[in-house]
């Protein structure tokens, strides 16, 4: 976009002078960093368009969107890090991201919204199975994702601990929970977006044989609140294994928050949708998943409670 128009928009809309430098300065840099960008790797014009697109937002909404509101890829371009970035997770670090990145992040940050609605929803949720501790899991049929599961409790840790637990030492997961056999980061984008293939074990009873994952896990923090999202990506890292079967977690969100009452203990809830593929009936796959569920934080408390922490 030609810098005579950003100049134009700026007396148009009687923006002061240092929010006008402020404009410039954007669009100075990120022609800079473009331009590099297309030496180098052959920026595709979709992404060009896109910057176009947010650029153009920028100006046409005014001081207001200054500059809390830039769209987090812009503020990466001009090495800045806000703590917008910072509360929701944003952290990818490397000056330039493929679109295949870029399509992961955008999976991610999809599932998370996706997520929150279905967690808003306080009716038609059923009770599947309930724990003398208080542990529950409860279900609801959401269109378009079928029937989701909800796990409820709360750990005697507190929130870091288990965040560091379910997504810094993600990898070990399979040293304290026998329903994986591995879990392997392939790629990480940023911070907080990683690309992860998973080979879960066998069922109990054989009822369902051994699947694999490939999953995109995404954190997000908000507030008091930790999001840990994954949903099911296409990688060409790791191409279909004729002895397992893919499955696809459609949708996964852990939300880990600390009692008001106590922040040493952490409410853990879990929304869970799979499609574990094959031919399974409905029946096996609606005892399964909530079972898993149980298995797994009745494992990790077992874990926890012999974990140090600092």
């Amino acid at each position: 976009m030609p810098l005579i128009s950003v100049v134009f928009t700026c007396r148009t809309l009687h923006q002061s002078s240092s929010q006008c430098a402020f404009l410039l300065n954007v669009v100075h840099l990120i022609a800079f960093r473009v331009c590099c960008c297309l030496s180098l790797v052959g920026l595709k014009r979709t992404a060009m368009a896109a910057i176009g697109h947010d650029l153009q937002g920028i100006m046409l909404k005014g001081s207001h969107c200054l500059s809390s509101k830039v769209p987090s890829y812009v503020q990466r371009l001009m090495w800045k890090d806000t703590a917008g970035t910072r509360e929701h997770g944003t952290g990818i670090s490397s000056d330039w991201f493929s679109s295949t990145e870029l399509s992961y992040v955008n999976q991610g940050e999809v599932t998370l919204h996706r997520a929150m609605e279905i967690l808003q929803q306080q009716n038609g949720w059923q009770i599947e199975t309930k724990q003398g501790n208080g542990d529950a899991v409860l279900s609801t049929v959401i269109p378009q994702l079928g029937k989701v599961f909800r796990m409820e409790g709360v750990l005697a840790v507190p929130m870091d601990q288990l965040y560091h637990e379910l997504f810094e030492s993600l990898e070990r997961m399979p040293e304290w929970n026998p329903t994986l056999s591995q879990v392997k980061i392939l790629q990480r984008i940023g911070k907080d977006t990683l690309l992860t293939h998973e080979i879960a074990s066998q069922s109990p009873g054989n009822l369902v044989g051994q699947r694999d994952f490939v999953n995109i896990r995404r954190c997000w923090k908000k507030e008091t609140a930790v999001y840990l999202v994954g949903t099911a990506a296409y990688s060409e890292l790791i191409p279909l294994q004729e002895e397992r079967v893919r499955a696809e977690a459609t949708l996964s969100c852990i939300v880990l928050q600390p009692l008001e009452e106590n922040p040493m203990q952490t409410r853990f809830t879990w929304l869970l949708s799979m499609d574990l593929k094959g031919w399974i009936p409905k029946s096996v796959i609606n005892y399964v998943l909530p079972q898993s569920q149980a298995d797994f934080i009745k494992h990790l408390r077992q874990h926890l409670s012999i974990s140090a922490w600092p």
